[in-house]
C-alpha cells in the first residue's frame, strides 16, 4: 500500500489530465455549506497545476447557487432516491449483483461523461460510482472521506473497485480501514492524501486575548463528534473564566428543531450558566473571524474520526488545539496539538485547566499550531494529490508537449 511520503515530483513528468470531481448527490459546492467534502474539493481545485485543465466539479440542479469559483461546474438533473433503494442494493450486494438503486442514482451524475474531455473522474465517497465510469474514456478513482466499504464484502469491493487506478483516503488511518476491506490484488492503489488548510484565508486579526480562557468547538452536535464530553469537562472545571462557545447543528439546517442530544446538552449547560453558549453551523465565509476569537479549538469525538479539518483550520487562526486521540485526528494535528484519551472527561478538562494557568504555554501551544498549519496548506494536499496521480498523466509524446 502506497503511504503518504514526501511530494518529491515538483509537479513534472507529462500534461495532467483534468480532474472531474463527482460529490455526494444533493450536496452544495458552496461556500454557504459547512460539509466537509465541497470545502477539500474547493481547496484541492483552487491549487491545481496551472499547465493543466481547469478542474470541474458535477453537480446536481437545484443545489445552492452560489458556488464556489475555483472550478468549472457542471450540472445535471438528479434522480431522487427510492424508498426500496436501501434495500434493493444491501441484498444485490450480498448476491454480488450491481446495486440497482446506486446505478441510478450515482449514474445520473456522470450521463454526460462521453461528452466530457478524457481525464481523471474522482468518485467522492462513493465506491458504486467507480464501475459507472467509463474507464476506456477516463481514469476512476475512488477519494474516501470516510470507511465507505464498511457494509461491503472483499468479494464486493473488489468487483466494483477492479477498474479504479487509484484508491485515495485522507489519512493513513484510514487508508488502513479502507485497505482491510479491499482484496489483496487491489491494496497497492490505496494511497493517502491529507487534508489541508487555507492559512492565508484564516490569517485573520485576533481577538485580543482576555484573562479567561475562550474555548470552541465547531462541527456537526452529534454524539460521536463528543460534544457532551467537553461540555461535561467544562462543567466539572467550575471556572467562572473558562467559557465554551459550540458552533453547530446536526446538519447545516439552521431552523431545524433541537435534537433530542441538543437538548440534553442545553440541560447539562445550565450548570454552567452564562459560561456556555450555543450558535448554529458557521458558513465558511465567517469561520475565520470565529475561530480567531478562539485560546483554543477543541476535537473531543469518542469515534475513530478519518480526520480533523477543524483542527487544522483552528490551528490557522492561531488557536491552541486539543484533540482526542483516535483515528486520523492525531495525523491532522502531529505535534502541534494536545492529544487526550477520546471520551476521558478528567483528561480533557486537565488539558484545558492547564493552558488557562500557564499563558506561556497556551502562547506556545498557539505558535506551534500556526507553523504546523503552515505545513499543511492546500498547495501541499494539491502536490501529493498530483504525485499520486502522475501515472495517468498523458505522456509528452502524445501531447507533444516538453518534460
Amino acid at each position: 500500500m502506497s503511504r503518504t511520503g514526501q511530494t518529491t515530483s515538483a509537479r513534472g513528468g507529462g500534461q495532467p489530465r483534468g480532474l472531474v470531481h463527482v460529490i455526494t448527490p444533493g450536496d452544495h459546492f458552496s461556500p454557504r455549506t459547512g460539509s466537509a467534502v465541497p470545502t477539500i474539493v474547493d481547496g484541492l481545485s483552487r491549487h491545481a497545476r496551472p499547465d493543466g485543465p481547469r478542474p470541474a466539479v458535477v453537480v446536481a440542479e437545484g443545489t445552492y447557487p452560489d458556488r464556489y469559483e475555483s472550478a468549472e461546474i457542471r450540472e445535471y438533473v438528479p434522480a431522487p432516491p427510492r424508498r426500496a433503494d436501501r434495500w434493493l442494493d444491501a441484498a444485490a450486494g450480498r448476491l454480488g449483483l450491481d446495486r440497482p438503486g446506486a446505478r441510478r442514482v450515482l449514474g445520473a451524475t456522470v450521463a454526460a461523461q462521453d461528452r466530457w474531455d478524457p481525464g481523471v473522474v474522482l468518485a467522492h465517497n462513493a465506491p458504486a460510482l467507480v464501475p459507472l465510469v467509463h474507464a476506456t474514456r477516463h481514469v476512476p478513482v475512488l477519494y474516501a472521506h470516510n470507511q465507505v466499504l464498511g457494509a461491503w464484502s472483499q468479494r464486493d469491493a473488489g468487483r466494483a473497485l477492479d477498474p479504479a487506478g487509484a484508491i485515495l483516503c485522507v489519512s493513513d488511518h484510514l487508508a488502513e480501514a479502507v485497505a482491510s476491506r479491499l482484496p489483496v490484488r487491489l491494496r497497492d492503489r490505496v494511497s493517502t492524501v491529507h487534508n489541508g488548510v487555507d492559512c492565508a484565508a484564516f490569517a485573520v486579526p485576533r481577538r485580543p486575548r482576555a484573562d479567561g480562557l475562550r474555548v470552541v468547538y465547531v462541527g456537526r452536535v452529534i454524539p460521536d463528534k463528543g460534544v457532551h464530553v467537553l461540555l461535561d469537562a467544562v462543567v466539572a472545571l467550575g471556572r467562572p473564566t473558562i467559557e465554551l462557545t459550540v458552533l453547530g447543528r446536526p446538519g447545516f439546517a439552521a431552523d431545524a428543531p433541537l435534537s433530542p442530544y441538543e437538548q440534553d446538552l442545553r440541560r447539562r449547560a445550565q450548570r454552567a450558566g452564562e459560561r456556555v453558549r450555543f450558535g448554529s453551523f458557521v458558513p465558511r465565509p465567517a469561520l475565520p473571524s470565529r475561530l480567531a476569537e478562539a485560546d483554543v479549538v477543541v476535537v473531543p469525538s469518542i469515534w475513530p474520526e478519518p480526520f480533523a479539518l477543524t483542527a487544522l483550520e483552528g490551528m490557522a487562526a492561531g488557536a491552541a488545539v486539543v484533540a482526542s486521540d483516535v483515528g486520523g485526528v492525531p495525523e491532522a494535528v502531529g505535534d502541534a496539538g494536545i492529544l487526550v484519551p477520546p471520551g476521558d472527561v478528567a483528561a480533557l478538562a486537565g488539558a484545558l485547566e492547564a493552558l488557562a494557568d500557564d499563558r506561556q504555554a497556551l502562547d506556545a501551544a498557539a505558535r506551534a499550531a500556526v507553523e504546523h498549519a503552515r505545513r499543511h496548506d492546500w498547495r501541499v494536499s494539491a502536490a501529493r494529490l498530483d504525485d499520486v496521480l502522475a501515472p495517468f498523466a498523458v505522456s509528452s509524446e502524445r501531447t507533444g508537449t516538453a518534460r
